[in-house]
C-alpha cells in the first residue's frame, strides 16, 4: 500500500484524526505530529490503537441510551417527558417517527468509517520497536486487533443500515477525486462475505486469551474468541428472513445499477450459520468458556444466583460465559441509578413492558398462554414462596432464606421462572437496602406523581446488583457484555432448526440455557414450534441486553410486536385491587402507550446530510 503523510492533532488519547495535505506539513508547528513521530514512539502508537478501539458501544448507556437498543424493542420503556434530556432519538423510534433527517446519538454512517480509516492507518504504519519491548510479534497482534475491529465495524453498519459504501483496506486520500470519494453502496452479500472471510482469518491470528492478569492492560484486547462471535452472529443475521429473499427489498439497486440485495431466498446460508455457530462454541469451549453457573449446597443448579450474577460477575470472578465484553463503560453509577426507584434516590422511570412481564415462563417453563402454566391475575398470595436458593432478592425484613415473592404479592408475579424475578422490580417486590417493599402506589415514596415515577408499574432489575442505593451513592464495577455463550448455543440451535430441523443439538443446546434458567426443557415439536419456542426464549434469556430489537429485525416481526398499545399496571392506582372495574385499583392491565413501527424502519436511512454530499448513494425504500 503506498505510504502517505498526515498530520495529527493530538487533543485526547482517543481523539480522532485528520488527514493533511503535503504543504500543510512543511510548516510543522509544535503541536502537531507526523506519523512516523507517531508510530516511533510507543506510547503514542498504543493510544492510536485504544483510539480505534473506542468505537465498540457500550452496552450500558449506548444500548440504552445513544444507540438505543434496549429501548427500540418491546422489553424497556422510558416516559415522553425524558425527550429533552438526551432521549430523543430513541423515543423517537417508538413512535415511528423515523426519517432521513432522524438525529441517531452514534451515526454510524460517519462516526465508524473515522474508526475504519484509523484501523487502516495503524495497519500500515505501526512498527517494532524492539528496544521499548514492541517486538514483531507483538506490532503483527496489535495489526490483527486493528483488522478485527474494522471488520466488526462494518458489520455494525451493515446491521443497521444493510448495503454501505465498501472500500476495505483502501486509504482514500482527502484531496483525491470526486469519483474515488463518492462512490455507491455495495450489495449487502458482498459486504458479508468479506467480512466473513476476515474474521475467519483474522480468528487463526489473534490468541484466544492472553496471559497475565485478567483485569490488566490486555484485558478487553481482541480475541479469536471475539472474532468468531461476531462472525456468528453476522450469518445468522445474514440468513434470516430481513436479508435472505426479502421481496421488500427486490429491486433496490445502486447507481451503477447493481443489485443491493440478494433476490432469492438461499438455504445455504443457515447452513454457513449453524457452521459458525459450531466454530465458535468449540473454539470458546476449548479456550476455557462455559455457561455461569453457581450452584446450592446440594450440588443442584441455582438458577436465580446463575443468572443473576452472569450479568454481573468478571471474567476473573469465573464469568467464562463472557465471550466479548467492553471493561471500560462510562458514568456506570448513573446508568446503575436510572434503574432504581426514586424513593432510594434512583431516576425511577425507566421501566420492564406489560409485554416482557409476560414473556417470561411460569416455574414449570409453561408460558403464561398455556393452561397447564397455573398462571392467575387475580387477587394475591397468602403466603412467601420459598425455593432452593441463595439470592436475597426477596427474603424481607425476616430474612427468610431462598423467599422469592413475600406474602401479598399480586398472583401475577407468583410461580414465575426464575429469570422473572432477576429481571423485574414490580410493586412491592422488596427492596433490601431500604429494608422495605417497593412502593408504585400513586403518591407513594416511590411513585411521586412525576415522570420521575414508573410510567407503567414496573422498573428495571436485570443487571443491577441488590446492595446498589443511589441514595448513599453505593455502586458497583461491573462488566460491560456485548456477547455471552447463551447467545452461541440459541443461535446454533435456530440456524440448525432452520437448515437440519430434528437435528438432535438443537434440544441439546436450548436445553442447556434451560436448564441453568432452572425450568425443565424442551422435548420436541415440529420445526415451526422449536422455531417459536426458540424465539420465546431468546426474548427471556437476552431481555434487557439490546438484543430485543435486532431479533425482531432480522425475523421481521416488528410489524407484529412494536405496532400495539403497550400496557402496564396502573400508575395512577392507589388501592391494592386487581378489580378492573376499580379505578383506583393499581393491579390491573391500564393503556401505557401507543407503538409504532412501519415496514421502512427495518433498516436506517441513510442520513439526508450524506446524500446531500454523494450524490451516487441510494436511500432505502421508504425513505
Amino acid at each position: 500500500m503506498k505510504t502517505r503523510k498526515y498530520i495529527i492533532i493530538i487533543i485526547v488519547v482517543t481523539s480522532i484524526f485528520f488527514p493533511g495535505c503535503s504543504k500543510y506539513l512543511d510548516r510543522m508547528p509544535d503541536d502537531q505530529l507526523t506519523l512516523d513521530m507517531i508510530f516511533s514512539d510507543k506510547i503514542r502508537m498504543e493510544d492510536w490503537l485504544a483510539g480505534v478501539y473506542q468505537g465498540i458501544p457500550s452496552p450500558m448507556w449506548g444500548y440504552m441510551k445513544d444507540q438505543g437498543f434496549s429501548i427500540m424493542g418491546d422489553d424497556m420503556c422510558i416516559p415522553e417527558e425524558w425527550r429533552p434530556f438526551g432521549w430523543q432519538n430513541v423515543h423517537e423510534f417508538t413512535i415511528g417517527n423515523w426519517h432521513r433527517e432522524s438525529p441517531w446519538n452514534p451515526n454510524y454512517w460517519v462516526e465508524l468509517p473515522k474508526r475504519i480509516r484509523s484501523g487502516l492507518i495503524f495497519i500500515e504504519n505501526a512498527k517494532p520497536q524492539p528496544e521499548k519491548g514492541l517486538t514483531q510479534e507483538i506490532v503483527d497482534r496489535m495489526k490483527n486487533e486493528a483488522r478485527f475491529l474494522n471488520a466488526y465495524y462494518y458489520w455494525l453498519m451493515v446491521e443497521v443500515y444493510g448495503p454501505i459504501p465498501f472500500k476495505p483496506g483502501v486509504i482514500t486520500p482527502n484531496d483525491a477525486p470526486s469519483a474515488e470519494l463518492m462512490i455507491a453502496q455495495s450489495p449487502v452479500d458482498s459486504v458479508v462475505n468479506w467480512i466473513d472471510t476476515e474474521l475467519k482469518d483474522v480468528s487463526t491470528k489473534l490468541p484466544a486469551t492472553y496471559s497475565g492478569p485478567l483485569l490488566g492492560e490486555n484485558y478487553g484486547r481482541a480475541t479469536s474468541i471475539m472474532a468468531l462471535a461476531v462472525r456468528a452472529r453476522m450469518l445468522l443475521h445474514a440468513a434470516s428472513p430481513l436479508l435472505n429473499g426479502n421481496p421488500d427489498y427486490t429491486g433496490v439497486v445502486n447507481k451503477n445499477g447493481t443489485a443491493l440485495f440478494g433476490g432469492s431466498y438461499d438455504a445455504g446460508k443457515w447452513t454457513r450459520a449453524a457452521q459458525a455457530h459450531k466454530e465458535l462454541i468449540d473454539a470458546a469451549t476449548a479456550a476455557g468458556h462455559h455457561l455461569y453457573i453457581e450452584r446450592n449446597n446440594d450440588g443442584s443448579v441455582d438458577p436465580f444466583m446463575s443468572y443473576y450474577n452472569m450479568s454481573l460477575k468478571r471474567y476473573s470472578e469465573g464469568n467464562t460465559e463472557i465471550l466479548f465484553d467492553r471493561p471500560n463503560n462510562w458514568d456506570l453509577n448513573i446508568w446503575q441509578y436510572h434503574h432504581l426507584p426514586i424513593g432510594i434516590g434512583g431516576n425511577g422511570a425507566l421501566g420492564v413492558t406489560q409485554e416482557l412481564v409476560d414473556a417470561f415462563f411460569t416455574k414449570n417453563g409453561l408460558p403464561i398462554s398455556d393452561p397447564a402454566s397455573g398462571y392467575s391475575e387475580s387477587g394475591f398470595s397468602t403466603a412467601g414462596e420459598v425455593r432452593n436458593t441463595k439470592w436475597r432478592g426477596a427474603e424481607g425484613p425476616n430474612r427468610i432464606a431462598g423467599q422469592v415473592t413475600m406474602p401479598g404479592t399480586y398472583n401475577m408475579y407468583c410461580n414465575r421462572e426464575p429469570r422473572f424475578y432477576v429481571s423485574v422490580l414490580y410493586n412491592e417486590a422488596w427492596l433490601g437496602v431500604d429494608n422495605r417493599r417497593a412502593e408504585f402506589f400513586y403518591g407513594s415514596r416511590d411513585n411521586n406523581k412525576t415522570f420521575d415515577s414508573p410510567q407503567n408499574g414496573y422498573e428495571v432489575r436485570k443487571r443491577v446488583g441488590l446492595e446498589i442505593f443511589p441514595r448513599n451513592n453505593v455502586s458497583t464495577y461491573q462488566p460491560g457484555i456485548l456477547y455471552r455463550l447463551a447467545e452461541a448455543y440459541l443461535g446454533y440451535a435456530e440456524a440448525l432448526n432452520e437448515s437440519n430441523p430434528g437435528n438432535p443439538d438443537i434440544l441439546k443446546y436450548i436445553n442447556l440455557v434451560r436448564e441453568r434458567a432452572g425450568i425443565p426443557g424442551l422435548t420436541g415439536g415440529s420445526q415451526q414450534e422449536i422455531r417459536e419456542a426458540i424465539q420465546r426464549e431468546r426474548r427471556v434469556e437476552f431481555n434487557c441486553e439490546g438484543v430485543r430489537i435486532h431479533d425482531l429485525r432480522r425475523w421481521k416481526l416488528a410489524e407484529r410486536d412494536l405496532n400495539k398499545d403497550m400496557m402496564g399496571m396502573n400508575f395512577f392506582g392507589t388501592k391494592k385491587s386487581s378489580d378492573a372495574a376499580n379505578p383506583n385499583a393499581f393491579y390491573k392491565r391500564t393503556f401505557n402507550m401507543r407503538r409504532s413501527f412501519s415496514k421502512k424502519m427495518y433498516l436506517w436511512p441513510v442520513p439526508q446530510t450524506e446524500i446531500d454530499k454523494n450524490p451516487n448513494l441510494t436511500q432505502m425504500p421508504g425513505y
